[in-house]
């Protein structure tokens, strides 16, 4: 197979990218942006890993109420660490490397946003007592620098038919979680009695 392996093989491929793909980035949170992360209750975070520590990069999906990342200036969005697995890969990479990227969507809409910038994280007791949601803080709050923020347009949205009714696929048909389990640890953990309750007890621990 061959292996596109110079930048100038690889833009030889390509047509220059059209004055709107490079005209809608900018460095910070303009009115317009800052609308689509307001409605966006999801989007995925890509982080860096630490050569020491096998240098394993990580994208991780987020979610919540809409406008769970909270706009605090043009060039700051704050992000809450809901209750997860505590495996923690995402905030891990952030300390060891602050550059991140996020993906934000929302249910409807064929744009996506795109944000790149830097990162910590924080476990200020203020900031985590302000997006506590039925009195339940969050562990941390991811604080993000915008370095480049643009729409990414909606063909990947179109093709795939993210939002079409006729598109949606039956879970049914799909490996569950304890089935997933199962295998891997030779049914040490996982199975059918995981899968009975992990519904409730991931609805009990939203937050």
């Amino acid at each position: 197979m061959e292996r596109i392996d110079t930048i100038e093989k690889l833009l030889a491929l390509y047509d220059e990218p059209g004055e709107a793909s490079l005209v809608k980035e900018v460095a910070e949170i303009i009115p317009h942006y800052r609308k689509f992360i307001e409605a966006s209750p999801f989007c995925s975070l890509a982080t860096i890993g630490d050569e020491r520590d096998g240098g394993m990069m990580d994208c991780s999906p987020r979610g919540d109420l809409a406008g769970f990342v909270r706009v605090q200036d043009g060039r700051t969005l704050l992000m809450p660490d809901r209750k997860g697995n505590n495996r923690v890969d995402s905030l891990r990479n952030i300390v060891n490397d602050p550059r991140v990227a996020l993906c934000f969507m929302i249910p409807g809409s064929l744009n996506c946003l795109r944000v790149n910038g830097e990162a910590f994280i924080s476990a200020d007791p203020e900031l985590l007592a302000s997006f506590a949601v039925e009195n339940k803080p969050p562990r941390s709050v991811i604080v993000i620098k915008t370095r480049s923020v643009y729409f990414q347009c909606g063909r990947a949205l179109v093709r795939s038919k993210l939002w079409d009714e006729n598109a949606k696929v039956d879970s049914k048909n799909l490996p569950s979680a304890g089935d997933i389990l199962a295998y891997v640890s030779d049914n040490k953990v996982g199975g059918p009695d995981y899968d009975k309750i992990w519904n409730g007890r991931a609805l009990e621990t939203l937050w």
